[in-house]
């Protein structure tokens, strides 16, 4: 029974969540309320991650035996943050379990929830893994693994976006990816909007750019439809490129070759239709013909105009059996 209720309170929306009655004497306005409300959404999404592991057994786990989540929510990190945890695990021990289910097609494996950095450590120290087993299905476990990194990890815009593009090309619908975000909806349609615009093989390239935020991420997505791409692949392979390591620098080259491709991109000019015009000699018809790329618009006009039309319409199958005909004849 506790189990079901850690999973209720786990997927459960922000609104049917108790609300803090305390109150403060501090003023909530603006920036100042937005910062708290954010570090108060934090701290509420590590408890409800942190509930699946309370009251759970912890045991040793070969990880030869884990295998990875079936949805990365991670792009390249900083290698220099790994080594720190690397360092500290193998002086310290590793102090957090990670949280892993059942492997869903192998009931002789397991596959990780959260902690994929402490296991990658396991393995490279060759030490067994330190673990909480929990069955729960795929939509718990990518609430869980959502909510887990995003409070821990502090996953940047592009990285969010990212795994909800995932999700929802994995075929989750909003509400599920909105809770492992912790997002709203108006937030996961700005997160879309982007990865939607920006191949993700070129976000890849760039990486999860920790400083650069969702406006600027927006912009460059505006670019990028924009210009078509501007030729950006063959310049991301350019050793000008490949020699840049910082995933923010890597995203600022981007946004000025963008930038740039969009102020010397050709500018559509339209070319004027030709037009030729008859007139019989009475002057009772007038005929106009505005020709373009793939349509000819013909008109009458004057006295004679609507009589003119009509037998000029019951003779059409004659007229263009003497136009195939002419082809034919001048070798067209």
């Amino acid at each position: 029974m506790a189990r079901k209720d850690v999973l209720m309170n786990l997927t459960s929306p922000v609104s049917d969540r108790p609300k803090d009655t305390g109150s403060s004497n501090y003023a909530m306005r603006g920036a100042s309320k937005s910062m708290l409300s954010s570090i108060g959404e934090l701290s509420a999404q590590a408890a409800r991650a942190e509930k699946l592991l309370d009251g759970g057994s912890i045991v040793e786990l070969d990880t030869s035996l884990v295998d990875t989540s079936f949805v990365s929510d991670r792009m390249a990190g900083s290698e220099e943050a790994y080594t720190e945890l690397l360092a500290a695990i193998r002086e310290q021990g590793q102090d957090t379990p990670i949280l892993v289910r059942p492997h869903p097609n192998d009931e002789a494996r397991y596959m990780v929830v959260f902690g994929h950095r402490r296991l990658r450590v396991a393995k490279e120290l060759n030490k067994p893994v330190k673990a909480i087993i929990k069955k729960i299905d795929d939509a718990v476990h990518v609430i869980a693994q959502g909510q887990e990194n995003s409070a821990r990890d502090n996953l940047s815009f592009i990285e969010r976006a990212v795994f909800a593009q995932k999700l929802i090309d994995l075929d989750y619908d909003r509400k599920t990816v909105q809770a492992a975000l912790s997002t709203d909806n108006p937030m996961l349609t700005r997160m879309l909007s982007v990865t939607k615009r920006i191949p993700l093989n070129v976000i890849d390239i760039i990486g999860s750019a920790k400083a650069v935020g969702r406006d600027r991420w927006t912009e460059l997505a505006s670019q990028y439809e924009k210009t078509g791409g501007g030729e950006l692949m063959a310049y991301l392979q350019s050793p000008e490129f490949t020699e840049i390591k910082n995933s923010d620098d890597r995203f600022a080259k981007v946004f000025d070759h963008l930038k740039a491709a969009a102020k010397t991109k050709p500018k559509k000019v339209k070319l004027a239709s030709p037009v030729k015009s008859w007139m019989s000699q009475d002057k009772s018809v007038n005929f106009t013909m505005n020709r373009k790329p793939k349509k000819v618009d013909v008109s009458f006009k004057s006295d004679d105009a609507g009589a003119f039309g009509d037998w000029l319409s019951e003779r059409l199958e004659s007229l263009y059996g003497d136009f195939k005909k002419s082809k034919i004849n001048n070798g067209d």
